[in-house]
This record gives structure tokens, sequence and C-alpha cells, in this order.
């Protein structure tokens, strides 16, 4: 029996490397763009350094900005300049509309109806269109401003409690959390995850800490046996089982929250869903379980989990991980903390919380968030894109079957590209609005471009800065921990620890809150 499993395994060893042979020579007959020397089978795959964005800009570097590289049996071009990035979702935007398929796909997307995995074609068109129209066109932004605004406010309202009249240690990574997970909860099932008595408490954070772990699974998006298929079949690592026993986790937490909703809309009427979805009052779900009942072949429970779920994964953590970020870069920029306060005490005052109104009035605020999503994005590589067809960039010719790598990291600390690219600088914002810089979309990239790029990046944006204004309206802030400086919390994968104290001029209004 033995025998023939060496066997079995030894066969299927030698045809793929068959397979990538036939491969390699039929790339060698094509301009590929530079790449380093690679090793027979494995390619590049075990020359790679975490973490893999900072590897990936220094091999640009070596190489130029057009890289291609090869993870066993994977081909994968890696763009890092405003140029190439133009060419990827310009010209090329149809040739790179779809998402690689990997084991991750397989095992955690519902089959690929997840959106944003969903291959391009009707099934993306009509979620992405769904998307827009009830959740990131400018009247959903406004129906739901009310949600976010009362998130914050239940927020500060914690924290003025926790410090009394003095001052109280922030985790703010778990106060983030507990933020965007209450918003998203409330807009996908009118209920919040955390009450405001446990905001910021034991309690709280367990929750948090729960509920990611049934969001968020720890293995990168492109795993081992993606570009090793063989290694699938002999349960590389546990992998693939751990990705079926999370997927079970997963499931239950959000049937639990189809089967509530269900059991509240018996006692209500499809009418009644309608008339609330125009009062502002109806939960995404209850809307998508409307629309199953007149397409109920289309919209499957499990098109509807996977539509959930990437709200959740593309709603919260992002914006929890810009706000802490921002807060680490104002309590490291003094300057920039005083001009930013300067500019909210002038345009709002302190006799109420900051609005969603306001933010239109705080063109520094945005500053100061697009800069922190410059030098801390929270996605380095964007997610992968897959190109269906041959095609050309920079001259280059690119193989069907190629995935795409953007390194948004690397571009936006170009220093062709940037003056000062290390540098906090929210003011060079300023000046590229002014300038109505044409390049602005391609050397700037958080948020993707083209087809498949996050239609939510309005909803987030408005989240970090009605979040990071009012914190800094409301509080004086300073690093914590013993004998740590900003400087130590920027350059570690550390929390931030923050202390805050309620500034003397808020104190009146938020007694009031």
């Amino acid at each position: 029996m033995e025998k023939l499993e060496y066997y079995y395994a030894a066969g299927l060893l030698s045809f793929l490397f068959l397979i990538l042979l036939r491969k390699s020579v039929y790339n060698r007959k094509k301009n590929l763009p530079p790449s380093p020397i690679a090793f027979p089978v494995i390619g590049h795959f075990f020359q790679i350094k975490n973490p893999l964005h900072q590897y990936l800009a220094s091999l640009s570097a070596k190489y130029g900005p057009i890289l291609f590289l090869r993870f066993g049996c994977r081909s994968i071009v890696v763009v890092s300049s405003p140029s190439a990035i133009e060419e990827c979702f310009t010209k090329n935007d149809i040739a790179f509309s779809n998402r690689p398929p990997t084991m991750a796909g397989d095992r955690l997307t519902y089959n690929y109806t997840a959106v944003v995995w969903a291959p391009y074609g009707h099934l993306w068109r009509v979620q992405r269109r769904l998307a827009v129209v009830e959740l990131f066109s400018t009247v959903s932004l406004h129906r739901s401003s009310v949600i976010r605004e009362e998130e914050v406010g239940s927020l500060v309202r914690s924290l003025f409690r926790g410090s009394g009249d003095g001052k109280s240690a922030v985790d703010l990574n778990s106060l983030g959390g507990t933020l965007t997970f209450n918003a998203m909860m409330r807009l996908v099932a009118g209920k919040r995850c955390v009450e405001e008595e446990d905001v910021g408490g034991v309690k709280g954070k367990e929750i948090i800490k729960e509920i990611r772990g049934v969001i968020f699974f720890s293995e990168p998006v492109m795993s081992t046996c993606d570009f090793f298929p063989v290694l699938r079949l002999f349960g590389y690592k546990g992998i693939e089982k751990k990705m079926i026993l999370f997927q079970k986790k997963r499931e239950e937490f959000l049937k639990g929250l189809l089967d509530e909703t269900r059991h509240k809309k018996t006692c209500s009427s499809d009418s009644d869903v309608l008339k609330n979805r125009e009062d502002k009052k109806s939960s995404m779900i209850e809307v998508l379980l409307s629309l199953q009942k007149s397409e109920p072949e289309f919209y499957t429970d499990d098109l509807i989990k996977s539509y959930i779920l990437m709200m959740f994964v593309a709603g919260s953590e992002t914006s929890t991980v810009t706000i802490e970020w921002a807060m680490t870069q104002l309590l490291s920029n003094p300057k920039t903390m005083r001009n930013l306060r300067s500019e909210i005490d002038s345009n709002v005052g302190a006799e109420r919380l900051l609005n969603e109104a306001d933010l239109s009035k705080l063109p520094y605020l945005r500053c100061v968030v697009n800069e922190t999503l410059r030098l801390c994005p929270p996605v380095p590589l964007l997610l992968p894109r897959y190109t269906t067809q041959d095609c050309v960039i920079g001259g280059y010719e690119v193989p069907k079957n190629t995935a795409l790598m953007v390194n948004a990291w690397a571009v936006h600390r170009d220093p062709e590209v940037w003056e000062e690219p290390e540098k906090f600088m929210p003011e060079r914002f300023e000046a590229m609005e002014k300038e109505k810089d044409q390049g602005f979309n391609y050397k700037f990239v958080p948020f993707g471009m083209g087809r498949r790029s996050c239609p939510g990046n309005n909803m987030g944006l408005r989240t970090v800065c009605l979040a990071l204004g009012t914190l800094v309206q409301c509080f004086d802030w300073e690093i914590g921990g013993k004998d740590k400086t900003a400087g130590d919390v920027i350059s570690t994968a550390k929390p931030l620890e923050a202390v805050c104290s309620p500034r003397k001029t808020a104190i009146p209004f938020l007694s009031q809150l």
C-alpha cells in the first residue's frame, strides 16, 4: 500500500513537472516582463520574504515597475508604478476583471458567489449594482449616516464615562472594531454587536474578538496549495481542513442572522419591508429576503450569506485599521494634530458633536485620512486580479491565466512619484486638489481602480473621517505605555495604546450626551 502511494505521488510530481516545463518553454517565446532568476518547478516561491509587499518593492526597485514571477504553477505580474497601473485598469481592465481561482475561493466564498470573488459576468454585475443602489449611492449614504453618527456618539459617551474628569487608557483597535462592526451589523441585521454599556469593557472586547474569529480566516488569500496543487491531495499542513472547520463556524453565524431576520419578518409583510426601506428602517437582510421571494432561483440563501459576509469583510477591519493608524500618525505629528483641531473648532465649534454634514467643511481632515491611507494602506497588495486572455503592459506580453498584483504600498512610497514619501504630510493632498493633479487616481490607489475597485470607499471614508474628527474634537490624546514614543508605535505591529482626557471646551456638551 505504501509503495502504491509512493508511485502515485511520484507520478503526480512528474506530471506536474512536465506541465511546468512545457509552460516555461512556452513563456520563453514571449517578451515577458523582467524577472529574477527562478528555480526549476518552484520558480521564485522560496525566495520570497515577509512582509511580502516590502520584499516585492525591493525587487521592483531592482528589476523595474513591471515584474514577472512564477510561484510553482502560477504566473504572477507585479506592478508598482502609476503608468503601469493606469494601463492595467484602463486598456486592460476587462482582461483583468476576474479573480484567480484559489483553494480559499473553493471553500470560503459559497462557490464564488461572493461579490468580491464572483467571476466577471451577470452575477457580479447584479450584486455590484445592488450594493451601489442599496448601500453606496449618495442617497443610501445619506440614509445610513444616522447609524454612523449614533455609533460614534455611543463611542464618545463610553470614553467620556471611562475618563471621568481625568485620563483613561484606550485600546483604539478594540474601540475602532466595536464602532465599525456595530455600524455594519446595524446595516446588515438591524441590531448592534456590542451594547453601549459594554463598549471598551472585557465583554465588548470578547464579542468583537469572537466575531472577528468567524469573519476573517487567518491564512493568506493564496496559499501554498494554490501554487503546488499536488499538495492539496495530501492535506498539506491541514490548511484545507482548517478552512472547512472555519467555514462551518462562519456558516452558523450567518445562518443565525438569516433565521433571526426571517423570524422577525413573519410578523410583517413585504410591503412593510419596502415601506421601511424608504423610511430608512429596513436592514439589508430584510431587503435581500424580499428580493428572494420574487427571484428565489437567483437570490439563494448562499448568495445572501455571501453578500452579507463581504459587507463585514470589506466594511469593518479596513476602517478600524485606518482609524488606528491615523491616530498614531497624529500623535507622532503634534503640529498636524493642532492644525486639524483648529479646523474642527473653527467650522464645528464646541457646542455639539461633529456630524457627517460637517465633513464637506473639513478638507484638512480628509487630507489627514488620505495621507494615512498613502503611508499605511490597509491592503498593501491589492486583491489579486486574473487575466483570461493574453495582453500587453508597458510593452511586455502577459500570458493569459496570469495573476496581477498591484503593490499599492510601493507606489505610495515611490520617491519618483511623491516628494519626501516617508514623511507624513497631509498638506501634499491640499496641493494636489488645488492643482487638480491628473495622475491622482493612479499614484494613490488604496481602494483599487477599474471595474473591481472597492464600491464602498465613500462609506469607509465617511466612517473614518467622522470617527477621527470626533475623537480629536472631544479629547486630548497622548501615547500610553511606559517609555514609549509615537515613533516606537509606528515601527511596530502592536496595537496603539493611547491615553485620552476630555477637552475642557468639550465637557459641557459631552455631559449632555
